[in-house]
């Protein structure tokens, strides 16, 4: 590898050609400020802020795009190279709304930090805001085009790394502003919901609908009896909105700091993790011995089965008809849960805690989301806003002691926490399925193909001389790759690449989703990994069909997988809708 030396305010670094300045810089301890930039995306140096002198340089190069040269010597901070990002950062403010206050990004949004640093307490310009509605047409996602800064990464981030182009920028000049693609509403656009444009958005122009206000209502019912359940990434990243580090397991502080906030029962998606792996491991082992279309596609992520509907309508057979864990769960509390417990289903009310705000679209995708006769989970809200909260409730989340959550609902294997990153339904699904096809456990249940930020990952799997080919994808726009691969090899005759297949919208998983704390790197979402995985190591249980909770179920209501009620309450269908086909 060819490295380069240079010198950034005197300092001398060495670095790999084709490092950028802004990266050299970080190298020696320098930070330069950037708005446009984002490690998850190729640099176009949109904002400005992050200009710097080169020795040599007629102009201020910007130090995002530009790489670091032989002997470059480099001023990062001088007199007039702030003034000039000041002067920068007074243009965007002068067209953005000076509701702070009012914004759900208020203490926790890039450009009032930068504001802050830069010690702005006037602005020279005449202010220039232009009046845009609000988009609110999606029950996930909301538009707020008035506080759009134009750094464009909610553009790339939705059209390059998610491949689905349901954002753009339309207009020119001042009139420049950020809408669906074709300026349509949201809900008419290919949007998927995932959120990663919110959770890449540097300020409150993209957020998730807020669903707090109804559950707090609920609460406070007292004809209502309010379940919650907690999905396996949010115990990796709550912590984050209390200043805890990245990867924070705080499984038992959640089920405490919940009671605290008044919700009658304490669930935990791991456990519908668990039932969903005995649902769709034994689709997996009927299909593969050949009753039914190859190669299975999991469905877990609705921002997937979204996608699918719309761009790739002739893979809906293939999909798995097992519903997500928080569907299943929610199914099995206003049935399961009320029967042992002797509650009133139309009492229930069932609140989701998700990373994800593809799931507040979930909950009413189709008719088999109310399985139970009613709405089987009523809202759902991200890591985000349970973070939320708990701070209104004054609780001192770090300080809270550890706690259980109720067992009927609650006791969950491995398996069922590795839901929560990318490879973690395949690895969990081939724990089970190795059993379910030689009635014998694995002596090593990792499997450390699937693992990883690799945007596919493909292996062959030895089940005791039969030969199983997967493929893991995250990320959508990886995910369609892999769908042309498959569709390449049917068109033409050829043998199948893969049997099975594991998609997850957003990358590195759950614990990269829309709903989670903002800031996500791939560093930080390597410490959730971590944490999601000591939390499956450190499990008395790493395999679902060990669960003895679910092992209960079956006996005393479901009878088996697959079995009839099963199908009724555990499962759902796809319908084809190919407006958007690529």
């Amino acid at each position: 590898m060819s490295m380069i030396e240079a010198e950034i305010n005197g300092i001398p670094v060495t670095v790999p050609a084709g490092t950028t300045i802004l990266d050299a810089a970080k190298e020696v301890g320098v930070e330069i400020p950037k708005l446009c930039y984002h490690s998850d995306l190729d640099a176009w140096a949109a904002c400005g802020i992050c200009v710097v002198k080169v020795e040599g340089s007629p102009k201020m190069l910007r130090a995002c795009a530009t790489a670091v040269g032989p002997g470059m010597k480099v001023l990062t901070h001088d007199p007039e190279v702030v003034e000039v990002r000041r002067s920068v950062l007074e243009l965007i403010l002068s067209t953005h709304p000076n509701d702070c206050l009012q914004c759900g990004r208020s203490g926790n949004c890039e450009l009032q930090d930068m504001s802050a640093d830069f010690g702005i307490r006037d602005i020279k310009f005449e202010k220039r805001v232009n009046e845009i509605e609000r988009d609110e047409s999606t029950p996930s996602i909301v538009l707020n085009p008035e506080k759009c800064i134009k750094c464009g990464r909610c553009v790339l981030v939705c059209q390059d790394m998610q491949g689905v182009y349901a954002l753009e920028f339309i207009g020119r000049g001042d009139d420049t502003r950020l809408a669906p693609a074709a300026d349509v509403s949201l809900e008419e656009s290919p949007c998927i919901k995932c959120g990663q444009c919110s959770a890449h958005c540097p300020v409150g122009a993209i957020y998730e609908k807020d669903d707090t206000k109804p559950v707090w209502d609920a609460i406070k019912a007292p004809e209502k009896h309010v379940v919650v359940q907690i999905a396996p990434a949010v115990r990796v990243a709550l912590g984050e909105a209390f200043g805890m580090e990245p990867g924070a397991l705080v499984t038992g502080k959640i089920y405490t700091a919940l009671r605290r906030l008044g919700f009658n029962a304490i669930f935990d998606t791991n456990w519908a993790a668990d039932l969903t792996i005995l649902e769709e491991g034994s689709e997996f082992v009927k299909r593969f011995t050949g009753d039914g279309p190859l190669p299975l596609i999991t469905s877990c992520c609705p921002s997937w089965t979204d996608y699918m509907e719309k761009f790739a309508p002739d893979f809906v057979d293939n999909f798995s008809t097992a519903k997500s864990p928080q569907e299943m769960l929610g199914v099995m509390s206003k049935t399961y849960y009320a029967e042992k417990a002797g509650i009133d289903p139309a009492s229930i009310t069932m609140v989701s805690v998700m990373p994800c705000t593809s799931k507040k679209y979930e909950i009413t995708r189709s008719d088999e989301m109310f399985a139970s006769g009613f709405q089987d989970i009523d809202y759902s809200i991200t890591t985000r806003e349970l973070a939320r909260m708990i701070k209104q409730a004054g609780i001192d989340f770090v300080s809270l002691p550890d706690s259980d959550c109720d067992n009927l609902l609650g006791e969950y294997s491995g398996a069922g926490t590795i839901f929560g990153v990318t490879g973690g339904v395949m690895e969990a699904a081939l724990r089970s399925a190795y059993y379910l096809i030689t009635k014998e456990d694995l002596a090593q249940v990792e499997f450390e193909a699937v693992r990883g930020m690799d945007g596919v990952k493909a292996a062959e799997i030895d089940i005791k001389g039969t030969k199983v080919r997967i493929a893991v994808a995250h990320q959508m726009g990886n995910c369609q790759a892999v769908i042309d691969q498959v569709r390449a090899a049917r068109d033409n005759g050829e043998e199948l690449p893969f049997h099975f297949i594991e998609v997850m919208a957003c990358r590195g998983g759950c614990i990269g989703g829309g709903g989670q704390p903002h800031g996500a790197t791939d560093e930080i979402r390597a410490q959730r990994t971590k944490g999601i995985y000591t939390d499956d190591e450190k499990s008395k249980l790493r395999c679902s069909h060990h669960n003895p909770e679910i092992t209960r179920v079956y006996e005393d209501f479901l009878g088996e997988p697959l079995s009839h009620k099963a199908h009724e309450l555990l499962h759902t269908t796809y319908k084809q809708r190919p407006l958007y086909q690529k």
